[in-house]
């Protein structure tokens, strides 16, 4: 049996993983915007745009593995009905 690919693994994993960027990078930026001992609120954009990166490719593959498995099991589920 020929499976074609699925868009409705693919849209949620990419619309999570980039809510996944978007709170990486939220985070970064304000643990980095704390005032330090001098009081002066420092920045990290470097910091904030890896972890936003780092972010969006471990939600996106984690949904679309978890998604694909999820899809699969409904489709050998169906198929033994």
């Amino acid at each position: 049996m020929k499976r074609y690919p699925n868009p409705w693994i693919a849209i949620p994993a990419l619309a999570l993983g980039a809510l996944g960027a978007v709170l990486g990078w939220v985070v970064t930026e304000v643990s980095c915007s704390q005032p330090d001992l001098g009081g002066a609120a420092g920045s990290c954009p470097g910091w904030a745009t890896l972890v936003s990166v780092v972010s969006f490719f471990g939600v996106t593959i984690g949904v679309a593995l978890m998604l694909s498995l999820v899809f699969r099991s409904l489709a050998e589920w169906r198929e033994r009905r």
